[in-house]
């Protein structure tokens, strides 16, 4: 299979930095059907935790994360890379943004069962579009 990269809308939480908050939020976006493509999850420096998701509904997200009296931050921008795990499969894109004077400002990719892999990289919104053309997208 052929690497699929798309474009992905991507909000962010931040929840306090505790045992069981992960549990919480995830277990309320299970109840209400939310389909995760992506999590990130990371301590900010400030006793809490940003939570970033990109899932395949943006409105059943926001319904969930009201339910938990959380306030889910505006629309951001990141790419959603999946595709078949092999060596350098992260390193090839990279090497298009670099050719193309794109920095990617952050990254996080995992390889999966049945052979996959599936990577999600932000870069500075002012970079996006020239980002997506080298991407072929």
């Amino acid at each position: 299979m052929a690497d699929t990269i798309r474009r992905a809308d991507y909000f962010h939480i931040h929840v306090a930095d505790k045992p069981g908050e992960g549990a919480r939020i995830l277990g309320a976006l299970k109840d209400s059907g939310v389909n995760l493509l992506s999590l990130t999850a990371f301590p900010d420096g400030k006793g809490t935790t940003q939570i970033d998701f990109v899932t395949e509904s943006a409105e059943a997200l926001a319904k969930a994360v009201k339910s938990l009296g959380l306030k889910l931050s505006d629309k951001k921008r990141a790419f959603l890379v999946q595709g078949d795990d092999r060596p350098g499969a992260a390193a090839q894109i990279f090497k298009k943004l670099a050719d193309a004077g794109v920095n990617v400002h952050s990254a996080n990719a995992c390889a999966g069962g049945k052979g996959g892999f599936g990577m999600i990289l932000w870069v500075k919104p002012e970079h996006y579009d020239k980002a997506a053309k080298a991407l072929g997208i």
